[in-house]
């Protein structure tokens, strides 16, 4: 079982929550943090996890996971509420770049994804998770690649198969009743030829019988 799928199951799932997405990272500013105030854990790997609540109306959060080394099980440490998201900053709008930034009303986070298309897809997922979650005061996402925002998402992408499966089959069905037409046309005209050809050789029978 992936790192994600085990921190959905063990860090979420028991509180009746659903993890939508997670990103691997490191800070890019180390914190200042007294020894003694670590507790003596020594390493450990950060996630920023998306999850939502089952029960309506439905919560969503941000929290930071850690796994500190040599531990198998994960622990749930800050977590902020979608609402206190102000600003996400993805440092640079024209590169893959694995480095973002989180600003909420109480806290500012510079982070490093493990890769650039890792983060992109975890911003994906945040800017849908905000227009969904977030009728108003959505947070602002800048230096950001256009195509984050665009059709082209990977939540879009499903849609957009079924779209085009839809038009595909719509514009055969259109075919397919533009040559019924055709052949019902065409069916039309024979037996008007052949009513005709009928009508003109009752004529002619007649005119010779008289």
């Amino acid at each position: 079982m992936s790192a994600k799928a085990t921190i959905s199951k063990e860090v979420f799932a028991p509180q009746d929550e659903r993890m939508l997405g997670a990103v691997l990272v490191k800070r890019r500013t180390k914190k200042r943090i007294p020894f003694l105030a670590t507790g003596g854990q020594g390493e450990y790997r950060t996630y920023i996890c998306i999850s939502v609540t089952n029960k309506r109306p439905a919560q969503v959060y941000i929290t930071k996971v850690k796994q500190f080394e040599g531990a198998t099980s994960f622990v749930r440490r800050s977590q902020w509420m979608l609402e206190q998201l102000r600003q996400v900053n993805g440092t640079d709008a024209h590169r893959e770049s694995p480095e973002f930034d989180l600003q909420f009303d109480n806290g500012f986070d510079q982070w490093v994804a493990s890769s650039g298309s890792e983060k992109f897809t975890f911003f994906q997922i945040l800017y849908h998770t905000c227009q969904r979650y977030l009728p108003e005061r959505k947070p602002e996402f800048i230096n950001c690649p256009p195509k984050l925002f665009s059709g082209n998402s990977i939540l879009h992408s499903a849609a957009d198969s079924v779209t085009s499966a839809v038009q595909k089959a719509s514009q055969a069905l259109n075919e397919r009743g533009e040559r019924l037409g055709r052949a019902e046309e065409s069916t039309a005209e024979m037996m008007n030829s052949a009513q005709q050809f009928a009508d003109t050789a009752h004529k002619l029978a007649m005119k010779h019988k008289c």
